[in-house]
């Protein structure tokens, strides 16, 4: 897959896309990530990316004409072969905007199918609305706050999808397991053993020592015993996200077995 990100700060990425997943990624060529600095495509000699909006405002907003001469170089398909969504074409053009749809799990799996993702880093006040319009297959946000650029976001949404090409990961069955990853298409009765996620928060997790400080990990996950470890996971993971995200619990599939514990949390039973 590759990722082209546009920005105005060409600088910014040399630090987050070097680590982990993302570089292991990139160094065995399951990835790759091109950096184009929009100045480049400016045409006056103050290399000017932004203009003061039509009607009045305070802030500058980033105009279309540097945008589109710089996608419209990457080699992406038109605007109208990608909206058609023929089945040979395999990317996408983001803008990365507070005004965007939320950045999820379930939209980065969408984009992990893709081939090609040019991700444009929007600054100032805002991009010119016609960048959206007629440039744009989606906007983006990754969060309900507004940051200074799109390229946190950028980053963010880089890691985000580079960790579900298949290969990235040491154990690619791990990021099923990770919080908000919604339960495949073609999973069977619900999680496992290892209790994948379902679209809920992740289960707590524990390691040695056994007792920490005082503090012990519970007898259930020592015993050995995989029925009831599954059952506990899952409770666990239950009780999380009815306390810190009860929002995913009306998006999230849940099982007869499900309602059943969620009902006993809600008692105060278990």
């Amino acid at each position: 897959m590759l990722f082209s990100i546009v920005t105005i700060f060409p600088d910014f990425f040399r630090g987050p896309l070097d680590y982990g997943i993302v570089r292991r990624a990139r160094e065995a060529g399951l990835i790759k990530i091109s950096i184009h600095d929009l100045r480049e495509f400016t045409t006056d000699k103050h290399r000017t990316v932004d203009d003061r909006p039509f009607g009045g405002g305070e802030g500058m907003v980033l105009k279309p004409e540097p945008l589109f001469k710089c996608v419209e170089s990457l080699g992406v398909a038109s605007r109208e072969e990608r909206t058609a969504r023929l089945p040979a074409i395999k990317e996408n053009v983001i803008l990365l905007s507070p005004q965007g749809e939320m950045f999820t799990q379930a939209v980065a799996q969408d984009l992990a199918a893709l081939e090609h993702i040019v991700l444009i880093c929007g600054r100032y006040e805002g991009v010119d609305e016609r960048v959206a319009e007629g440039l744009a297959d989606r906007e983006i946000s990754i969060g309900d706050y507004v940051l200074s650029g799109g390229e946190l976001g950028a980053a963010v949404i880089v890691d985000t999808v580079a960790r579900l090409i298949p290969g990235a990961l040491g154990n690619q069955a791990s990021a099923q397991q990770e919080s908000f990853t919604a339960a495949s298409k073609t999973e069977s009765s619900g999680p496992d053993s290892t209790c994948g996620s379902g679209g809920l928060l992740d289960y707590p997790h524990y390691t040695r020592p056994a007792e920490f400080r005082g503090m012990a990990a519970p007898e259930v996950l020592i015993g050995g015993n995989h029925e009831q470890i599954r059952k506990w996971r899952r409770s666990k993971a239950l009780e999380k996200t009815l306390r810190n995200r009860p929002d995913l619990l009306d998006r999230s599939k849940l099982s007869s077995e499900d309602r059943k514990l969620l009902a006993e949390i809600e008692e105060g039973s278990i």
